[in-house]
């Protein structure tokens, strides 16, 4: 054996290696089912394998819209008392269907320049157009508007990833789902607690701290009788109940009166984690960034003495008296569990859903039916490998164990990607090891024939190999690159399976002109170099 030669099959064994190192790891051991549970941490099995949950969620981008709309309103009120113009209301007359519309009622007609100057200004992706009785209307550009919608919807897309990246669920699914306008796909192989990952994908757990003005009340009447019927301008009603309750009914509410501003919100926060109070019970410790702890600083500063009420998710959690000035720490405690106060902890950090969102579908895939479709999927592969390889053998003769070599090794290769890369095997990915088996036996025919044609013409068997692989090349780079484009559409324009069919595919093909071309050329030179003289190639 020449040098070169040695050098190939040297560098041949090393890709082997390495790529069943990428299949099986480092085992605990050597027996079947050491060797299976190595292959298993080491291939992840999509949902239709491993069993699961699937969702398709509908965002509730109107929700976003009425926010982005509420804040338009208060920098509205703000800016026209700083400007000392007078108006009566603002309203939203459609805040269902059209919650983008904002009505303005009672500003001067001298006003009516500053008016514009204020809207242009700080509020550029609204239209302001005027009606009667003084009477204006300001309506978001439908640019923005769709901007805002498909935002929510990224957002919300990068949110629910976050979280359920942190619950620590093996290799989901969560991308916007092209069958249905602002919807979202989500699958989650092996969840084995789909309630709680519900529970948490849903909530929106938006932090705000507010001043409270009153309370508790037992109920909305007394509430509303301890400030003679009205409430106090710019004040709502909320309800409150702590996430483990702090009393011994966990379903008793009481209701505080606490202003509409906030202090500071959740994207204030700079991060997040579970911690215990001074009577080691589960707590929350928060950190706020500069500009908002400086802003709670400052409404601290101005209300010691007062109550601040912790709102998260529309419900007030706790009520505290302000001792002194506070920066930009806090904590949020109450009869929390250990669960419960990482599962808080892990959704303020990952930020709050712009949106709400509704449950579309939901289809939960037991493991008995992922493991039947393993069992099918694999026979399917086992038997046209086998079918294949007998079928070379047969046609190629001693050419065909050639092949079957570089069948095996293109298998090997496709599995350790898999297992290096983390990517998720599917079914239809199973359907793309099988097709690549048929463009690998594909390719072997090509080079076969053609060093069968060049063997005919009477050339000698090494001029015959060489001619073959030369001439062939072309052909099966043409094949294999028409493919392969056909795999990267599919692959961006797919959801999950279909994109799990076009990596094995694209993969496949690749290891595949490595194996048919570089792995079966080194095996016909090493047996044309013990090949006696005038000996006949079997092919």
């Amino acid at each position: 054996m020449n040098k070169t030669l040695l050098w190939k099959s040297i560098f041949i064994v090393a890709v082997l290696l390495v790529f069943l190192f990428g299949i099986i790891g480092l085992p605990n051991g050597f027996s079947g089912r050491a060797l299976r549970s190595a292959i298993l941490d080491r291939i992840h099995l999509g949902l239709d394998l491993k069993g699961g949950t699937h969702l398709i969620l509908q965002v509730m981008v109107n929700d976003a819209v009425n926010a982005d709309s509420d804040r338009a309103i208060e920098r509205l009120k703000d800016s026209l008392k700083k400007k000392g113009i007078a108006y009566s209301d603002f309203t939203k007359p459609d805040p269902q269907n059209a919650p983008d519309r904002i009505a303005i009622k009672g500003v001067p007609p001298e006003s009516a320049a500053d008016l514009r100057d204020i809207v242009s200004s700080q509020l550029p992706e609204y239209d302001l157009s005027s009606g009667a009785e003084n009477a204006w209307t300001l309506a978001m550009k439908p640019q923005a508007l769709a901007e805002l919608k498909n935002r929510s919807v990224a957002q919300a897309i990068e949110t629910i990833r976050n979280r359920i990246d942190q619950l620590g669920v093996s290799e989901p699914v969560i991308e916007e789902h092209g069958l249905g306008q602002y919807q979202i796909l989500v699958q989650l192989p092996g969840v084995d607690d789909p309630a709680r990952v519900k529970q948490i994908m849903q909530s929106t757990a938006m932090l705000e701290i507010r001043q409270a003005l009153g309370g508790p009340y037992p109920s909305e009447q007394d509430a509303l009788a301890s400030k003679n019927g009205i409430l106090p301008p710019d004040s709502v009603l909320m309800q409150g109940r702590s996430i483990g309750a702090r009393n011994s009914d966990p379903t008793q509410q009481a209701w505080y009166i606490i202003t509409r501003a906030s202090a500071v919100t959740g994207r204030d926060l700079r991060s997040a984690e579970p911690t215990r109070d001074e009577n080691n019970r589960p707590a929350v410790r928060f950190l706020l960034t500069g500009e908002g702890g400086r802003r709670f600083a400052s409404f601290t500063g101005s209300h010691v003495g007062e109550q601040l009420a912790v709102v998260l998710d529309n419900k007030v959690q706790e009520v505290a008296t302000i001792q002194e000035q506070i920066h930009d720490e806090g904590r949020i405690t109450g009869a929390f569990t250990e669960e419960q106060s990482k599962d808080l902890a892990m959704v303020l950090r990952s930020g709050a859903l712009p949106a709400g969102i509704r449950y579309l579908e939901e289809r939960t895939v037991g493991p008995s039916l992922g493991a039947d479709s393993i069992k099918h999927g694999v026979m399917a592969a086992v038997i046209g490998m086998l079918a294949v390889m007998i079928f070379m053998l047969v046609y190629y003769r001693g050419a065909g164990i050639n092949a079957d070599l570089a069948l095996a090794f293109n298998l090997v290769i496709l599995l350790g990607f898999l297992g290096f890369s983390g990517a998720t095997l599917t079914l239809p990915g199973i359907a793309g090891v099988i097709l690549t088996v048929g463009m690998g036996v594909d390719s072997n025919v090509l080079i076969f024939e053609r060093i069968r044609e060049e063997l005919r013409n009477g050339k000698t068997a090494p001029s015959a190999v060489e001619q073959g692989f030369g001439r062939a090349w072309i052909t099966i780079v043409d094949t294999h690159v028409t493919t392969i484009v056909s795999a990267f559409i599919l692959f961006i324009f797919g959801t999950g399976p279909v994109k799990g069919f076009a990596v094995t595919l694209t993969f496949g093909l690749l290891a595949n002109l490595f194996t048919a071309v570089f792995v079966s050329r080194v095996i016909f030179d090493a047996h044309l170099n013990n090949l006696k003289r005038g000996e006949v190639l079997s092919i």
